[in-house]
């Protein structure tokens, strides 16, 4: 089974143009991310998925230089993206993780990826934001490439195209999902913010990366990163204002209107399985 983990880039951002190539320790901010993800110990096949807009060029320039294999789809209907990436590239599994993560921890990747792979028969769609609890920026979402081309056919509203999956996950009487959450039982999902889509939050991550990231050990833990918040807080405070702004939250909190009972979702620990 080929695994393919496709980040998602482009150069449009209303609230922080050009994000994901301003300048992080050195490199531009989507490589120091594809960094991380090549940090996993998993196998699995990793690519960019931008769209053919011009603007975009950068992107595509980039991952030619530094060997990562880039799709062009539409601008801003990513499920279109995400399921052109895995035929491109002949995927059995495609793992949706956005280009907005440069903290991202390799050993998120593997728990998610692992306990996807280790449970096939059971889930459809694994991932570790429903409910969230890990540091916001540390999304991973893993589905089989038939479910994924199953919600390109079938996924009509505008937010279920741009955001990729909700349309799996707003089903779970049609898909069986799995959710990892933090084995120690800890939710920093709406208290430690390491995504990027304000100038606070890209001012937050140079910081990190100038206090860990060094060029002996580029890579850092997320552990490493909460002992750092905890010997110097006024790190978080830089965006902490934003902390528990994000896309899926909303959503969730629109789907908490209707009864567990009424989806018939039953939660069972590390996941969520529909009877």
């Amino acid at each position: 089974m080929k695994t393919l983990v496709v980040v998602q880039a482009r150069m449009g951002s209303s609230r922080l143009p050009g994000k994901v190539l301003l300048p992080l320790a050195g490199r531009p901010l989507l490589e120091r991310m594809l960094q991380r993800l090549q940090g996993a110990r998993l196998r699995f096949d990793l690519c960019v998925a931008t769209s053919t807009a011009v603007e975009d060029e950068p992107i595509r320039q980039l991952c030619q230089r530094i060997g990562v294999p880039v799709v062009g789809g539409h601008p801003t209907d990513l499920l279109e993206r995400h399921l052109l990436a895995a035929e491109r590239l002949g995927a059995d599994v495609v793992v949706k993780v956005p280009s907005d993560c440069p903290l991202i921890d390799p050993a998120v990747v593997d728990e998610v990826l692992g306990y996807f792979a280790h449970n096939r028969e059971r889930f459809d769609f694994v991932t570790n934001l429903h409910p969230p609890t890990w540091p916001d920026g540390n999304d991973v979402e893993v589905m089989s490439r038939s479910v994924l081309s199953l919600a390109a056919k079938e996924a009509r509203r505008p937010f279920e195209r741009e955001h990729t999956t909700p349309f799996i996950w707003d089903n779970p009487q049609r898909f069986r999902i799995g959710n990892v959450r933090w084995r120690d039982g800890r939710d920093l999902s709406k208290t430690h913010r390491f995504t990027v889509d304000y100038a606070e939050d890209y001012q937050f991550i140079t910081r990190v990366y100038e206090e860990l990231c060094t060029a002996e050990k580029p890579l850092f833990s997320l552990g490493q990163i909460l002992e750092l918040l905890e010997r110097k807080p006024e790190l978080a405070r830089l965006n902490a204002r934003f902390s528990g702004h994000s896309w899926h939250l909303a959503q969730l909190a629109d789907l908490r209107s209707v009864s567990l009972g009424q989806r018939g979702l039953e939660w069972h620990g590390q996941k969520m399985l529909a009877r």
